[in-house]
């Protein structure tokens, strides 16, 4: 099957991932939409892309296993002969205080640096190679403002994040001009991530000048610019935060 532009969103089948499958399926890409354990969610979420009426992939593949993505990227050039966007969306964390070093175990790095670093860099490397071939590609981070500020939900989410920036600029550099290579970092979005933490939003937002948290949607909404709605950014991280940092 021959489809004119694919895009692998990671971590689509709720929030961020979800809202960016959909714009970018009511752009007229195909989606590939990636998911480790939220199946029924994902499933939505394809049905969602294919009544818009662009072809959908649903994968299961946890980003921190490189030969997990490996399979999942190979999957889709089979499918559909090409890959013209990765949306690294898939993180993890750990709500723990700053101030509790003795609970920022090994386990606990591990985990958060697997998924939201080297998950990332996983696909970006799985993803590359095809894009090159094609002669263009567009990748957009989904990092966050902890990786700018060292706040956030836990330090080693923050470190995470902040490494992300790292790799974003890196891999601008290494691969332009053909492959773009961009990051957003939203403040606080109204995820079920914070459901359970809506103090601390409601304290981000007291001293955001947009008062009021981010949806997925507003997310999605520079994810899609940086995609197709400019050929010349590359290396940037975007903040999308409501003005909480300027």
């Amino acid at each position: 099957m021959q489809a004119e532009r694919v895009a692998l969103v990671t971590g689509s089948a709720t929030g961020i991932g979800r809202a960016v499958a959909l714009k970018l399926a009511q752009q007229g890409y195909a989606i590939a939409v990636n998911y480790s354990r939220s199946h029924q969610e994902a499933e939505d979420t394809l049905q969602q892309v294919e009544k818009l009426g662009v072809p959908g992939l649903l994968i299961r593949a946890n980003v921190a296993r490189d030969d997990e993505v490996c399979r999942m990227v190979d999957q889709i050039v089979q499918t559909w002969k090409r890959i013209d966007v990765l949306v690294n969306n898939a993180g993890t964390t750990r709500f723990i205080d700053h101030r509790r070093l003795d609970l920022l175990t090994e386990e606990v790095w591990d985990e958060i640096f697997g998924v939201n670093l080297k998950g990332a860099f996983y696909c970006c490397r799985a993803v590359i190679p095809y894009m090159q071939q094609q002669g263009s590609g567009a990748i957009v981070n989904i990092s966050s403002v902890a990786g700018i500020l060292g706040i956030g939900s836990s330090i080693p989410y923050a470190a995470s994040k902040g490494a992300l920036n790292t790799l974003t600029k890196s891999l601008a550099r290494a691969f332009a001009p053909q492959i773009r290579v961009n990051a957003v970092a939203p403040g606080p979005v109204l995820t079920r991530w914070l459901a359970d933490h809506m103090d601390h939003i409601e304290r981000q937002m007291a001293l955001t000048p947009m008062q009021r948290a981010a949806t997925p949607e507003d997310i999605a909404d520079v994810v899609c610019f940086l995609v197709s709605g400019t050929h010349y950014i590359t290396g940037q991280i975007i903040v999308v935060d409501g003005g909480r940092t300027m």
